[in-house]
């Protein structure tokens, strides 16, 4: 009879760091595992609970998060040794518009930053001009530093993998000014007033803030946004999606061909330039 103890999911956690996972990829599968858990209550743990945990999550979750718990319970599962417990994802058709309630355009970024420059926070109207002009993800912000900033390269490691992330020139030329107002000599550029990195659920916290005064919708705004767009913008002018899996550190084409999705609205308006008809 399977049971899953405390001591358990400490090791997974041990194990989780040590194939590197992001503080924030930790976090959720083990969380995820401890939902699990709180879920069964004393019942073992065999494959026909994990699939009655399966359905009861339809109730309350999106596809797209119940696959996401799924996942982080069948990694818990592969380190337990428990493979024949483990369940499928959920099936869908694959979107192939992004929802326009969740796009942020270029005009609503220019908009967050007119608003973040109105409240004259400096460090948040570079942060999201840095974050979205190299695509970088806000787990990455670390490793714009002083040096990356003077090289207009910065060296990315994440997920066991390295890569580098060009700076635009403009970019670094603000950024230079910035640390010498800051007088950050070496290390990070975005830090707190005690020099730690910025946490991301401050970043997000300060974004938010600037919903009302940018007219944008809070649905749209948060760290990862600017990832997507930075990747719009590239493909709509580059259309190269290969270069652009690299530039953001995908391992899989697909996982970036989510990012380059564009709204229905802006493909039927493709649609109607294309000339077919004669009416």
């Amino acid at each position: 009879m399977r049971k899953i103890t405390q001591r358990q999911i400490e090791l997974f956690e041990r194990y989780l760091t040590v194939e590197e996972k992001s503080g924030a990829t930790l976090e959720k599968y083990v969380r995820d595992v401890k939902q699990f858990v709180a879920w069964l209550g004393a019942r073992a743990v065999d494959k026909e609970c994990v699939v009655q945990y399966k359905e009861y999550l339809r109730d309350g979750y999106s596809l797209s998060s119940i696959n996401s718990m799924l996942s982080s319970l069948n990694c818990f599962f592969d380190f337990c040794g428990w493979r024949d417990i483990k369940v499928k994802s959920l099936k869908a058709q694959r979107r192939i518009f992004i929802s326009e309630e969740k796009e942020l355009t270029k005009a609503e970024y220019e908009r967050l930053l007119t608003a973040a420059r109105s409240r004259k926070n400096q460090r948040l109207y570079l942060l999201m001009q840095t974050l979205c002009s190299t695509g970088i993800r806000i787990s990455e912000l670390r490793f714009i530093t002083v040096e990356a900033v003077r090289n207009e390269c910065a060296e990315i490691s994440c997920k066991g993998k390295s890569r580098q992330v060009f700076l635009p020139k403009q970019l670094c030329r603000i950024l230079d000014r910035y640390v010498k107002e800051k007088k950050i000599k070496s290390g990070a550029v975005f830090v707190t007033r005690n020099g730690n990195p910025l946490d991301r659920s401050n970043i997000w916290s300060e974004m938010k803030k600037l919903c009302d005064d940018a007219g944008v919708s809070e649905k749209k705004v948060f760290p990862h946004n600017l990832r997507h767009l930075f990747a719009r913008t590239y493909y709509s002018l580059q259309k190269d999606i290969v270069r652009l899996a690299d530039i953001l550190g995908h391992s899989s084409v697909n996982t970036t061909r989510i990012y380059t999705m564009e709204s229905g609205l802006t493909h039927k308006k493709h649609i109607q330039r294309l000339g077919l008809l004669m009416c």
